[in-house]
């Protein structure tokens, strides 16, 4: 039984990640052979100011895009 973890941002749809499922799902399938029934996936997402680069968290990278200091 398979079981794929993904971490990620928070904020995509619903739909992007019933589209994400459904991809690890058949590359499971089709990689190894894992039935599907058998293939277990687990989205976590974090907020945006709990993953940092470089010393600076995402939210900080964004908030300082939107006021111009990129």
């Amino acid at each position: 039984m398979p079981i794929i973890e993904v971490n990620m941002l928070e904020g995509r749809s619903p739909d992007d990640k019933e589209r994400l499922i459904q991809a690890l799902t058949d590359a499971a399938i089709t990689s190894i052979g894992a039935p599907r029934e058998s293939v277990r996936i687990i989205l976590r997402e974090m907020p945006v100011g709990h993953f940092a680069v470089g010393g600076q968290s995402f939210a900080a990278k964004a908030a300082a895009k939107a006021a111009g200091q990129d």
